[in-house]
């Protein structure tokens, strides 16, 4: 029998970026503070509405209130409330521009924690990677059995590795300032590697 482990990689470019936009505002009362932060999550979801983003593309992921402390951290001396949403931008083309407009619709109450690229759907690209993985494991064992004088007989074990997946590029932008009217920022959309991982034992038989 022969066993032949293998992997294939395929590099293939991204199609969607995700991301957290933090809001944080401030005011003298907790009412006060989760009226203003309310207020400017709905400013930036109907900017990124306006901007073709679905309603299944904005989504809160954290909210919350915290006192804010005087410089000796005795007395409350205001309060801060805090917004997360996620954001998925399915164009590259448009995320300086969705950006851009969110900025302006929260000033500089709004920060971008993070911007990471991904792939609108892996499933296909999953699946060449996988019969590109079983191709090559065939070609190997096949110029295996060549070489020890015999020849292929039936699969006997057959198992997909735990190394495969998808490995995201780290994304290239340019940040600039979150308040007033933000120039674009520049998404590169770079390459992924969508990887597949199989094992696969033979019989060796009389090439006769």
């Amino acid at each position: 029998m022969t066993t032949v482990p293998n992997d294939y990689s395929g590099p293939m470019t991204s199609s969607t970026t995700r991301g957290p936009r933090s809001i944080r505002v401030d005011a003298d009362d907790v009412s006060g503070a989760l009226a203003r932060s309310a207020a400017t999550v709905t400013k930036v979801s109907a900017a990124a509405a306006k901007h073709g983003l679905a309603q299944r593309d904005v989504g809160s992921t954290g909210a919350g209130v915290q006192p804010r402390w005087d410089k000796d951290g005795q007395a409350v001396v205001g309060y801060t409330a805090y917004h997360q949403l996620r954001l998925v931008v399915r164009s590259l083309d448009t995320v300086g521009d969705v950006v851009s407009a969110c900025a302006a619709a929260a000033g500089n109450t709004l920060s971008v924690d993070s911007i990471s690229l991904d792939l609108s759907d892996r499933t296909p690209l999953e699946r060449s990677a996988l019969d590109a993985a079983y191709a090559h494991a065939l070609a190997k064992a096949t110029q295996l059995a060549t070489l020890a004088g015999a020849a292929l007989g039936q699969v006997r074990t057959l198992q997909e590795g735990t190394g495969g997946g998808w490995v995201p590029p780290s994304p290239m932008y340019a940040m600039k300032s979150m308040g007033g009217a933000m120039d674009s920022m520049p998404i590169q959309a770079g390459e992924n590697t969508v990887t597949a991982s199989v094992t696969v034992e033979w019989e060796l038989v009389d090439p006769s």
